[in-house]
């Protein structure tokens, strides 16, 4: 497994670890006042979708640059 397609698969598992915790938290919100760890439960994977968010949309323009022509786009 090539480290693109492991950066894909944890991509999609945070995607759900995240949708799972901010669900949670409006389920908190609804019964009172949450604690302080569910209600900034969704940032640590919120920070990680974005950096393999922002790894995978940049692929295309290195695959470009590393074969010596600019991204068309």
């Amino acid at each position: 497994m090539t480290l693109n397609n492991v950066i894909r698969q944890g991509h999609r598992w945070l995607a759900i670890i995240f949708t799972a915790t901010v669900i949670a938290n409006f389920v908190a919100m609804a019964l009172g006042q949450p604690p302080a760890w569910i209600v900034y439960s969704p940032l640590p994977p919120l920070f990680l979708l974005m950096f393999s968010g922002l790894y995978m949309f940049a692929l295309p323009y290195a695959a470009g640059w590393r074969q010596g022509r600019r991204a068309e786009g």
